[in-house]
């Protein structure tokens, strides 16, 4: 059973950096076929999928958060982690970690998710 636990601040400035890391458990993040996701929801609005780094380590953005995005790994902590630069308001959301078997493109684990609140 793969499990993914999310940790980091739940409370950023804006302006500054927010840093959160996912902890995986269960299987490896570089088990082919398998890639590794940021997801976030605002509140009251929809999901939005940030980013996401393969098995091999390749990266990919979503194109209105690529310039401040950043999704990085540590292979030996079995860890993968995301940094959104230059935060707002606008980026106050549950943040989600998950797993994507990328075969079909599914999302097969996620993680509790982590409320991050940049203040106004």
């Amino acid at each position: 059973q793969v499990q993914l636990q999310e940790s980091g601040p739940g409370l950023v400035k804006p302006s500054q950096t927010l840093s959160l890391t996912c902890t995986v458990s269960g299987g490896s993040i570089t088990t082919s076929n398998y890639a590794w996701s940021w997801i976030r929801q605002p509140p009251g609005k929809g999901l939005e999928w940030m980013g996401v780094i393969q098995y091999d380590g390749s990266t990919y953005y979503s194109p209105s958060l690529k310039s401040r995005t950043s999704i990085s790994r540590d292979t030996s902590k079995n860890q993968f982690s995301l940094q959104l630069s230059s935060v707002t308001p606008e980026d106050t959301a549950v943040y989600y970690c998950a797993r994507i078997y990328l075969v079909v493109g599914t999302v097969g684990y996620w993680g509790q998710g982590t409320q991050v609140t940049v203040p106004s």
